[in-house]
């Protein structure tokens, strides 16, 4: 079965106002978009529920972040229940603002994806390398280091709830971006290695999505690879451009 194309638009810590967010609600729910493509948007946590209340229905809503711990003193944190009880199916893990400002190791990615699959959520996992990784050529194993403990938690079902994102970090509002062909080969690995540590089948059905500056420009030469099945977007999920990436491989 073909994977389904998939664009996220993680908002990060925008937009300041409600009424900026009104405006980019306005757009979303006004574009028309390939019917093909599922599309989820993330963001901050103070706008989960009135974006998921205003948001058009064939659209979904992720939360940027969850614990591991469904309740508790846990100051600052939202647990993966209090998201699956709002009604928001999606959860974004292990991104590298996450990793690297906030110092989560793969282990507690991999803790906080077990956690919110037990929830009933669905999971949109990072992984991607530094400029200095990619430079020292340990693409491919940096990305299996923070695979392997995700492989060590999870049952092979579990990964029909799994969306993998590839985001190199030195690409991520940079401006630069991996070629194709860069995107195409870690991809192309990640999907071995999942063939290799869980199973053929998983590998063939889990989608992997690029992200890393993804813009109207170049969404159509990146969607076009064989294992790039959709983008997680960041600065240009906030802009008019988005509904052009949204229909990066349309006919």
């Amino acid at each position: 079965m073909a994977r389904k194309f998939f664009v996220g638009g993680n908002f990060k810590m925008n937009p300041i106002s409600r009424e900026e967010k009104r405006t980019l609600l306005k757009v979303l729910n006004s574009a028309d978009v390939d019917p093909n493509v599922e599309v989820v948007i993330a963001p901050p946590a103070l706008y989960l529920i009135p974006v998921k209340e205003l948001l058009r229905g064939d659209f979904k809503v992720a939360a940027q972040n969850c614990y591991v711990k469904t309740s508790g003193a846990y100051t600052g944190e939202i647990s993966p229940a209090q998201l699956a009880d709002a009604g928001i199916p999606y959860v974004v893990l292990g991104h590298s603002e996450r990793r690297t400002l906030f110092h989560e190791t793969s282990k507690l990615v991999a803790d906080k994806t077990r956690a919110a699959i037990d929830a009933g959520l669905s999971v949109i996992l990072c992984v991607g390398e530094t400029l200095e990784e990619r430079e020292a050529n340990r693409t491919k194993e940096v990305v299996e280091e923070q695979l392997k403990p995700v492989v060590e938690v999870l049952k092979e079902a579990d990964w029909s709830k799994v969306v993998i994102a590839y985001e190199p970090v030195w690409a991520i509002g940079t401006g630069k971006v991996a070629t194709s062909a860069q995107a195409q080969e870690t991809h192309a690995d990640i999907r071995a290695f999942l063939s290799k540590a869980v199973s053929p089948a998983v590998a063939e059905s889990t989608r992997i999505i690029y992200g890393g500056s993804v813009n109207a420009k170049n969404c159509k030469e990146l969607g076009g690879q064989k294992d790039v099945d959709g983008f997680l977007v960041g600065g240009a999920s906030l802009k008019p451009e988005f509904v052009d990436i949204i229909n990066a491989t349309r006919a």
